[in-house]
């Protein structure tokens, strides 16, 4: 599947997402947003069992696609649409039942920022950079990225890089919590297909519902996570991968 600027390829059991508009490094207008999210409900097939998310081009994803903003005919209306509809599908990307892993090369600006946040495993090219770039256009977070950037480095760190504009090499992006990995630039891809492959290699409802169960905690108590908790694992232990794996371990030599 492919169109206004997103791929969607299927490897066997691994759905392949690629944001392919390396002309404007990937930048995302309201087509390419509705793509994404074709491409997201591509990707929520049933026998998908995981999902990497890639940029094609020098540049992972520069965030909202500036030159549609400015051609239209209501900015506002345009950027509420927008903003509106790509979050509705990143979060149904952050909601798929199956991990999903997000390669970044180059940069990541602005809301090319939630495609990383709204991602389980993310794997940096050691030389991209991330930055925040709104207050650089005279522009707020949009997609999500003012709720999820603060629960994943931290509110001090959130706000210096949408106040002062500040860049994270992928190292200091590692240190501080916004990547789980960072390689060569030549391996780094190679190195987040291989991390996807094998993941759709294991048990898919154990993974899809261990990241429900971390990403859903934010928003309800520690009685509610709980019981959350002993339900889920209760019906992970009737599934014939548990049964399998069980089995398994139980006759070990």
């Amino acid at each position: 599947m492919t169109g206004n600027g997103v791929r969607f390829d299927r490897e066997g059991a691994l759905g392949c997402i690629t944001l392919d508009r390396p002309d404007v490094s990937n930048a995302v207008d309201l087509p390419t947003a509705d793509a994404f999210g074709a491409a997201v409900a591509a990707a929520s097939d049933e026998e998908i069992r995981a999902v990497l998310l890639q940029g094609s081009g020098k540049r992972f994803c520069a965030g909202g696609d500036v030159a549609s903003m400015a051609a239209a005919t209501n900015a506002a209306e345009y950027l509420l649409e927008l903003a509106t509809v790509l979050e509705r599908h990143l979060r149904r990307l952050s909601e798929l039942d199956k991990p999903v892993v997000a390669v970044v090369q180059g940069a990541v600006a602005g809301a090319g920022l939630a495609f990383v946040l709204n991602s389980d495993i993310v794997i940096a090219a050691e030389s991209t950079k991330f930055v925040m770039a709104y207050s650089g256009v005279g522009l707020t977070p949009d997609c999500g990225v003012s709720y999820l950037l603060p629960r994943a480095i931290g509110q001090q760190r959130a706000l210096e890089l949408a106040l002062t504009g500040r860049i994270l090499t992928a190292a200091e992006a590692h240190d501080w919590g916004l990547v789980t990995g960072v390689a060569a630039d030549e391996a780094a891809g190679a190195r987040g297909r291989e991390l996807a492959q094998r993941l759709a290699g294991e048990p898919t409802f154990a993974l899809g519902q261990a990241k429900r169960l971390i990403r859903d905690s934010w928003g309800t108590s520690r009685e509610d996570n709980a019981r959350d908790e002993a339900r889920t694992i209760s019906q992970a232990v009737t599934t014939t991968e548990a049964r399998r794996l069980l089995n398994t371990f139980l006759h070990r030599a």
